[in-house]
């Protein structure tokens, strides 16, 4: 199967995404992750000459002399290392081995057992976690937890790195080898441990998987003539979804919409160009695609209608691949306004093709321009109007599983402190010391919330007081308070 995706690496869904940062042009899959194609178009003779021993692998090897290396390493272990060696894991690890020599955190290799795995979860329901990744560096990285998962309730955020899995470290690993550790059956335990940008310390995060919800569309009006949608990937079922719900809010009394696409890792490149498309005026460009030769492909608006809605987009660091699109679309070719943070940068395209024997490799074939030939790669998407969340919203997690009382000291019990301060109740301190006047602040909260009243934060405690600061966090969305801002100025 010929797949072509710009995207972000999918962790999840479970791997709706791991692609989704991506974006793939996919009829089979609704979500992207990782599907491959062969790295070399010899491989498939290579196999038929190794199995047929050394006399074949000579007049292949003549053919192709730069393999010859390659056959005598091969030839050299199988006769010569001190146990038997299986064939197929030292022509998959000679194929993997290309790959990570690319250093291209988007070109991967998948073994047949990983590609069962990953077709059986994308046939199925999905279930896990819910957060798109990526490999950064020899490091697996939170490009976005998805709306309503586990990952978001837990409180992983972009850019958290994940150092290890139930333990086990995951440093040096593929997207694709990370995300079979992290997914797994509904109701079933995970523990992650992570480290946050400017955190000191790691953060053990554990998490129950759930059935990752794949509604991709999310529709309310804010005021009497404002709506906000926000969009959490782009499915198949995306366009269609959005046009429902863009119809229903008109009947509403929407005059004006801020469409927020935070947190949006990516997805489907014919969803991203006809959603672009609704927005873009007919003829403009969505984007071009260059290819290795430098060959430029453009991608043209093909709007029949007129896409005059007052619009005002929100980004930020967890917007990439397909979010990056749209986003550059409409401002540079529709003349709309961005509000939020820098986007993630991801600015490459993805071919993918299954091997006969069911392995999978997906690699790099070009990069994708914005409608004035930008390049955001790395560098992201600047808005035109930057806002941050408050600080409180970028605290870290506290592990619900331990026990922060009297006297105990730690960089969690600070966490504690300063969410209990954004909640209302004064902990007299926020520098990590658990003192009298802190347990007292306790002891008001689970008053409050009609929780036991022992002074000591853990389990359920620790629990609501973490889902309190994610409300007060939703209802003081200064970046959504900015967007309808500008939008009532272009609304005039």
């Amino acid at each position: 199967m010929d797949e072509q995706n710009v995207g972000q690496e999918n962790l999840e869904q479970e791997q709706v995404n791991e692609n989704k940062s991506g974006f793939v042009n996919m009829k089979k899959f609704h979500f992207v992750m990782m599907l491959f194609f062969i790295v070399f178009l010899t491989a498939g003779v290579t196999t038929f000459a190794l199995s047929f021993g050394e006399e074949k692998v000579v007049t292949v090897a003549s053919e192709r002399t730069e393999f010859n290396k390659l056959y005598s390493a091969y030839d050299t272990l199988k006769k010569e290392y001190f146990k038997e060696l299986d064939q197929n894991d030292l022509i998959n690890g000679a194929i993997d081995g290309m790959v990570k020599a690319l250093d291209d955190p988007y070109t991967d290799y998948m073994s047949i057992d990983e590609a069962k795995s990953f077709h059986n979860s994308i046939d199925s329901s999905f279930e896990g976690i819910g957060a798109e990744i990526q490999e950064k560096d020899g490091f697996i990285v939170i490009v976005s937890p998805i709306k309503g998962s586990p990952a978001e309730k837990a409180g992983l955020k972009p850019n958290d790195t994940v150092m290890s899995v139930d333990g086990k470290s995951i440093q040096g690993m593929t997207s694709t080898e990370a995300v079979t550790l992290i997914r797994g059956e509904k109701g079933t335990k995970v523990e992650l441990e992570i480290q946050r940008p400017g955190a000191d310390n790691l953060i053990k995060v554990p998490i129950i998987r759930d059935e990752i919800p794949i509604e991709t569309v999310y529709g309310e009006m804010v005021d009497d003539s404002i709506a906000k949608v926000q969009i959490t990937s782009f499915s198949n079922n995306t366009p269609q979804d959005l046009v429902v719900m863009l119809n229903d809010l008109q009947k509403q009394g929407m005059k004006g919409l801020v469409l927020d696409l935070r947190h949006n890792p990516g997805g489907l490149l014919d969803e991203a160009i006809n959603i672009s498309s609704m927005f873009v005026p007919n003829s403009k460009l969505i984007l071009k695609v260059e290819d290795r030769n430098g060959k430029i492909k453009d991608y043209p608006s093909e709007n029949d209608g007129n896409p005059d809605l007052p619009l005002v987009v929100l980004i930020d660091k967890g917007s990439a691949s397909a979010s990056e699109i749209l986003a550059a679309a409409v401002r540079e070719s529709a003349d709309v306004k961005l509000v939020g943070e820098t986007s993630f940068g991801k600015g490459t395209v993805q071919t993918a093709k299954d091997l006969k024997d069911g392995s999978n490799l997906k690699f790099t074939t070009a990069k994708w321009l914005t409608p004035k030939g930008n390049w955001i790669h790395k560098e992201g998407i600047k808005p035109d109007f930057e806002v941050s969340l408050p600080s409180y919203s970028t605290l870290s997690i506290i592990n619900p599983d331990k026990e922060l009382k009297l006297s105990s000291s730690s960089t969690e019990v600070e966490t504690a402190q300063k969410m209990l301060n954004a909640l209302g109740y004064d902990p007299g301190r926020e520098d990590g010391f658990f003192d009298e006047k802190t347990k007292e602040a306790v002891v008001a909260f689970q008053k409050a919330q009609k929780l036991p009243e022992d002074g000591v934060l853990k389990g359920d405690s620790t629990l609501k007081l973490m889902e309190l600061l994610r409300d007060k966090i939703e209802n003081n969305d200064t970046q959504l308070q900015k967007a309808i801002e500008v939008l009532k100025e272009e609304m005039k």
